[in-house]
């Protein structure tokens, strides 16, 4: 059975150096020696901080806002080989990040709160404030401590008494207040309206939050750059969140808000991490929040966090780029990707905004269950054309189970760890023209070789595979064209795909995530990419799609790829980074 904790407990034995600065380890290391160089009782953990998102939850705000919505567009049965879903989902859904232009205009408007942060949104965040050491401010006690429609406030007096028990904050932190407000509050509708609308309403005592002195010691004092909570939004009612939010962003500081869980981690000591789909032109957006619990592997990340060694590895998400499956002929797109302008913000002079969009759009995760059924699957379930196909699969690998292992149930333990780079970018220009669509293989022998050069690959690490398609070819429409519409009509090659032996030869080797740079992991050849992704789910592995930037990297830097929290998602929107 998969562990969760083996992914980064694994991945510690054989890391060797960490940016070329720390001092190296032994190449083979014994498990008791691994628990010794731990804490947390021998442990390495991956915390999920991260709030469900659902219909039936009260996951988006209680005014104005669109409600979060799932649509599932296709079902693996007669008419569909794969499950699809189309989201409508708002930057304000769920566990969230404000990035500073949320508050701070754009300076050329010369508003009072113009600034050159103002051009600071979710496309063009630097990657290392989304990372730093977690800081935990316990404020409990004020939780309900406040009149109906009234936010408890936390002043300068709770920051400074935790230093004094601590240490002075600095650059690199990432400073959380926990007061268990979304630990109580966040439940199915109705009693969910105790969340977030019921204090709107002003029937009950609204949640802990910080006042604008106190954003001004963290941020423009201890210039801390991110800055969390566990309540709905960093904004105390009735009068105080836009002064509490623009106190802090003015600065460059970017929010995580409606974080939970963070009684799991301890005051000072893990490394922290919030991110989310690089929406463009995103004041602020949906996200996913997590920790990494424990020694030396904490304390490495926080280091490069503080170093701000950090590298985004997902392409953006815009109307003006290819980053929805198209399909090959007619009616055989999903849903395209659109920006929905909702609720004008005059103190911004712009409109707030989500977005209708595939689940897989940009840089997305397919998990086990994005071709398979719940259940065991009989061939006879499949679409016409596709019942050779899968008698062929079941003749090759065997027969094999269903899964159920939608987003929500994907470990983020899955998709982090030390990186292993397969550059299959010789492979690129090997197909014969007269053969497309056809995409090159990534076979078993191409990852031999790669091991033969470099070392074998060790269980959990995540592989990435570097063509170098996304460098290449993700453009504007017109030239964009290149990146998929292009390959899937045979107008030009396809992008390397993996084989579904090459995926079982992972899968023995202990790989439990692949990525690519390019936009599939299957390729532009509809039988080979459903075999990979059968092969994929059979092996309960996940896959990471749509990556860049993969030739900047070394082997050894730490992918982090968190997905937003979609229950029943069989693909989901994220982001990817990595540490060096």
């Amino acid at each position: 059975m998969f562990n969760p904790n083996r992914t980064l407990l694994t991945a510690l034995c054989f890391a060797a150096a960490w940016a070329g600065v720390l001092v190296a380890q032994p190449a083979e290391r014994s498990a008791l020696q691994l628990l010794r160089d731990t804490d947390s009782g021998g442990k390495v953990r991956v915390v999920d901080l991260s709030l469900l998102v659902a219909e039936g939850l009260p996951c988006t705000p209680s005014r104005g806002f669109p409600r979060f919505r799932f649509d599932r567009t296709q079902q693996v049965g007669p008419d569909s080989a794969y499950n699809v879903e189309t989201l409508v989902i708002d930057g304000n859904t769920g566990t969230q990040m404000d990035v500073p232009a949320h508050s701070v205009a754009l300076p050329e408007l010369g508003l009072p709160n113009s600034g050159d942060f103002g051009r600071e949104l979710t496309h063009n965040v630097p990657a290392w404030k989304f990372v730093g050491e977690a800081c935990v401010v316990d404020v409990r006690n004020l939780l309900d401590q406040a009149p109906p429609g009234v936010s408890p406030l936390i002043r300068t007096e709770r920051v400074l008494a935790w230093e004094k028990m601590n240490r002075l904050l600095h650059p690199g932190d990432a400073v959380l207040f926990r007061s268990g407000y979304s630990d109580r509050y966040y439940l199915p509708l109705p009693a969910g309206r105790r969340y977030h609308a019921d204090p709107v309403e002003s029937r009950v005592p609204a949640w802990p939050d910080p006042n604008p002195e106190a954003m001004e010691l963290l941020a423009g004092q201890r210039r801390v750059y991110h800055i969390g909570c566990d309540s709905p939004t960093m904004g105390p009612i009735p009068d105080l969140g836009e002064p509490t939010h623009f106190a802090a962003l003015k600065y460059g500081a970017v929010f995580t808000e409606a974080v939970t869980g963070l009684e799991q981690l301890p005051d000072l000591g893990a490394f922290y991490c919030m991110m989310g789909p690089k929406h463009r032109d995103g004041p602020y957006g949906e996200g996913r929040a997590f920790a990494i619990v424990g020694n030396p592997l904490a304390a490495r990340l926080i280091e490069s966090a503080r170093a701000k060694r950090v590298v985004d590895l997902s392409v953006v998400n815009s109307i003006d780029h290819p980053i929805t499956w198209p399909g090959r002929g007619a009616d055989r797109h999903r849903q395209p990707y659109t920006k929905n302008d909702v609720l004008w913000a005059p103190h911004l002079k712009l409109y707030h905004h989500g977005h209708t969009m595939d689940s897989g759009a940009g840089t997305h995760m397919v998990t086990p269950a994005y071709a398979l059924p719940a259940n065991r699957p009989d061939r006879s379930m499949f679409p016409v054309g596709v019942r050779d196909w899968r008698r062929e699969f079941e003749e090759q690998f065997g027969t094999s189970g269903g899964s159920d292992r939608t987003a929500e149930k994907v470990s983020l333990a899955q998709t982090c760890g030390w990186s292993r780079i397969i550059d299959v970018s010789h492979l690129v220009g090997t197909t014969n023209r007269t053969q497309w669509p056809a995409s090159p293989v990534i076979t078993v022998e191409v990852i031999k070789r790669y091991e033969a050069m470099t070392g074998p690959l060790r269980p959990d690490e995540i592989v990435l595979l570097r063509s170098g398609h996304t460098d290449r070819t993700f453009k504007p429409f017109g030239e964009g064209k290149a990146c998929m519409a292009a390959p899937l009509a045979g107008e030009s090659e396809g992008w390397p795909a993996l084989s579904a032996d090459a995926v079982g030869y992972l899968h023995a080797k202990g790989i439990r995530c692949v990525g690519t740079d390019s936009p599939t992991l299957g390729g532009v050849d509809e039988k080979q990419a459903l075999l990979t992704y059968w092969s994929l789910g059979s092996h309960d592995m996940i896959g990471v799609e749509f990556l860049t930037n993969l030739g900047i990297l070394r082997n050894k830097a730490f992918f982090l790829f968190a997905p937003v929290k979609i229950k029943d998602g069989h693909s989901a929107p994220g982001r990817a980074i990595a540490l060096y």
